[in-house]
């Protein structure tokens, strides 16, 4: 089990993710459109530069929905690979089987 310090830090992230969403993808249009002038894309540089760090999608970090584990999660489940194993094991993944040939 992950700290849960850490496990509030990354919903806090997730917030100002979505607070600042809308602007965030504003100034990168306009940042990486070669028909704006050069200082419109210069301006809108700084402006992304002056939102909070944490607003950055790209600081997200994948956790384990059960354990908030942050390695070894899989998309598709949202799960880690341990929690993925002792589930499906048990049969509480519709779906999957364990393997057998």
């Amino acid at each position: 089990m992950a700290k849960t310090a850490l496990i509030e830090r990354e919903i806090k992230r997730e917030k100002l993710v979505a607070k600042y969403a809308k602007k965030y993808a504003e100034l990168k249009a306009i940042a990486g459109d070669s028909k704006k002038s050069d200082e419109e894309r210069a301006a809108a540089r700084l402006d992304l530069q002056k939102l909070p760090r944490n607003a950055n999608p790209t600081r997200q970090r994948n956790r384990c929905e059960i354990t908030g584990r942050p390695r070894g999660t899989f998309r598709q489940f949202g799960l880690a690979r341990a929690k993925i194993r002792e589930m499906a094991f048990a049969g509480e993944i519709p779906g999957v089987t364990k393997a057998s040939w």
